[in-house]
């Protein structure tokens, strides 16, 4: 049981509170206690640059469960490398929320909303139940996005729903209600059923009784990619950290690409760019929801090496997620129209708009070329003198060896002559 003492034991003995702040400084005696209670830690090096970016966000984030029994810490990972192995911690910073003897590693985008909205999936069961009318309106007010099972909690479709809840709960949130609350929020027909409320609409998952008749694999699998799929927005902002999500969903990516300064702001026409493609997406949502999947990107970084190329902004570019084959547009993006852009699309599909990349011998060699000269390219841009120091030291007793190992041939062939001349000068 968790008394007072051990609570004042841990707090005193092994915590302590971080330059004013509610995040809690962990040390190696965390091993002992991560059993009690909810933990939401951020492992990290002090020398990351991430980590450091990291940093007043993650206080906001403790600030807000201060006063929840989520307790919110962070372990320097230099100084306490045991913790750092018992967590398989291999890049920083690496956030994971422990629950008892479970671990679950956040992937997602590092704001305090998604970060919050994480906890408060993961600190609950997967599928969490609705016994009120008036809760339904909360959660869609509070939830952009949610999976709900309408009926009574038994039977195949609720055991597969179920699985799919602790499958995706880090990504998702999924609830469970009686048909007669559903009725007062959703146009509901039949029960049991599956549905996901997204973006003040609602969608069911195809079930019938066919699926009864069948193997229970087929609506497992079925209803594993449904729910994958619909779990993102039609429209979402996408980064480095979730865009492995996405591409699992197989389809073609649509991504938007414009460029964020460090205050979060776009160029007008960027932002004229994006809002243009952001229209035509929610008007053809029903045409392209089974093919494409669509979004925007901050960062042209990314795009760049999906193109393996300069990518300049605005631009459109398109991701086959299943061969890394990519396509654009061969008109100039500012002056793209929605009509161009379904034209565009409609010959990606018809396999007729011209193909780059994929996953060619050639291809790989000259993507892993490309990134290598990418990151030493930011790594100068970001602290020359320490890739200097990384990058020259190495290069410098290389130098040194190769010197040293031409060298000693060159002087072996002098003394050689030196003592031929001497013989022959004694000869004489």
């Amino acid at each position: 049981m968790f008394t007072v003492w051990k609570l004042f034991t841990l707090l005193f003995l092994f915590l302590s509170l971080v330059h004013g702040s509610r995040v809690l400084e962990l040390s190696d005696r965390f091993l002992d206690v991560r059993n009690e209670g909810q933990w939401f830690v951020m492992f990290y090096a002090p020398w990351c640059a991430h980590c450091k970016k990291l940093e007043p966000v993650w206080a906001l984030v403790a600030q807000a469960l201060y006063n929840t029994n989520i307790r919110v810490g962070r372990v320097d990972c230099t100084r306490f490398t045991a913790v750092a192995q018992q967590f398989k911690v291999n890049a920083y910073p690496t956030i994971i929320f422990v629950k008892g003897p479970y671990e679950y590693v956040y992937n997602g985008d590092r704001s305090k909303e998604e970060l919050l909205h994480f906890v408060n999936r993961m600190s609950g069961p997967p599928v969490q139940l609705v016994t009120r009318p008036d809760s339904i309106d909360i959660l869609k007010s509070n939830n952009p996005i949610f999976f709900t099972y309408v009926g009574k909690q038994s039977g195949l479709l609720w055991d597969v729903f179920y699985s799919a809840a602790e499958s995706y709960q880090a990504h998702g949130y999924f609830y469970a209600t009686s048909v007669e609350i559903a009725k007062r929020h959703f146009d509901v027909d039949t029960a049991p059923a599956a549905l996901v409320y997204k973006e003040r609409g609602h969608y069911y998952f195809p079930y019938s009784d066919n699926f009864e008749r069948i193997e229970p694999t087929h609506l497992n699998e079925s209803l594993f990619r449904w729910v994958n799929e619909e779990r993102f927005a039609t429209f979402p902002k996408i980064s480095r950290s979730n865009i492995h999500h996405l591409v699992q969903t197989k389809k073609y990516l649509v991504l938007a690409v414009v460029e964020e300064n460090k205050l979060s702001e776009i160029a007008a026409h960027e932002q004229e760019f994006r809002d243009m493609v952001e229209i035509f997406v929610h008007k053809n949502k029903h045409k392209y929801h089974g093919r494409f999947q669509f979004g925007w990107v901050g960062n042209p970084e990314l795009a760049r090496s999906i193109a393996m190329d300069s990518l300049p902004t605005p631009h459109l570019i398109v991701l086959n997620a299943t061969t890394n084959e990519h396509h654009i547009p061969e008109d100039d993006p500012l002056q793209l129209t929605p009509e161009a852009i379904e034209i565009f699309l409609d010959s990606i599909h018809n396999q007729t708009a011209p193909i780059f990349g994929g996953n060619s011998l050639p291809v790989r060699i000259y993507r892993a070329w490309f990134e290598a000269k990418t990151s030493l390219a930011e790594m100068w841009i970001g602290n020359p003198v320490l890739t200097t120091v990384l990058f020259g030291l190495p290069l410098g007793f290389l130098s040194l060896i190769m010197y040293s190992i031409c060298c000693a041939d060159i002087l072996d062939a002098e003394e050689e002559d030196t003592e031929g001349e001497q013989r022959h000068e004694k000869k004489e």
